[in-house]
């Protein structure tokens, strides 16, 4: 058989075709491999993710090959928006290699309901640094009658009156309703200096 006849037969196309095959994915190692030598010491510059929204931090990220993970959200920051990023790792202006994932926390949208504590029958001196202490803001104090002079008698939320135990938000305004020391239903006259007292005086 000679040449000619040669590449007319099967075997010939087939170890053609097998040829083709490994060509191709020689050059396919090759590109691979040159593009993982000339990288693979790159370092990437982290962004700075604070304040940024999530689809802020997303487009930030992947233009970097870099990725993100949600980790726990930490407590509200009135410092900053709702829902941005109070807290990242990396740190930003860190090096770090592409594909890296940066670990970020999301300010909540608000502050956390908590119970409000009972200083019903405590002084103005000890309720007030109690719900202070708790981060509720003291609102309006009002007195009524009560012999029990600034004893908390009510506690008064948005008008309504607010029984311990209840939840509130952080940073929630409590009214204080306090005693003012006279005795319901008791009546003062000021006495009489004299002053008022006159005399005709016939001349």
């Amino acid at each position: 058989m000679n040449f000619i006849q040669f590449i007319f037969t099967k075997t010939f196309w087939v170890q053609v075709l097998l040829a083709i095959v490994l060509i191709v994915a020689l050059c396919f190692g090759y590109l691979f491999w040159l593009d993982w030598y000339t990288n693979h010491d790159q370092k990437i510059t982290v962004p700075n993710l604070e304040r940024m929204t999530l689809s802020q931090v997303d487009a930030s990220l992947e233009e970097l090959d870099l990725r993100r993970q949600i980790i726990d959200s930490a407590n509200f920051n009135p410092d900053y928006p709702p829902r941005s990023v109070i807290e990242q790792n990396p740190e930003a202006g860190r090096a770090v290699k592409e594909n890296r994932k940066i670990y970020i926390k999301l300010n909540p949208s608000g502050y956390g309901k908590i119970p409000v504590p009972n200083v019903i029958f405590k002084t103005k001196r000890q309720a007030v640094p109690t719900l202070e202490a708790l981060g509720f803001e003291i609102g309006d104090i009002t007195y009524k009658s009560n012999i029990a002079r600034d004893m908390v008698l009510e506690m008064r939320y948005n008008g309504e009156e607010l029984k311990p135990g209840e939840q509130l938000r952080k940073a929630s305004s409590i009214d204080l309703v306090l005693g003012d020391g006279n005795r319901p239903g008791a009546t003062y006259e000021p006495a009489s200096t004299g002053d008022d007292t006159t005399q005709d005086i016939d001349n």
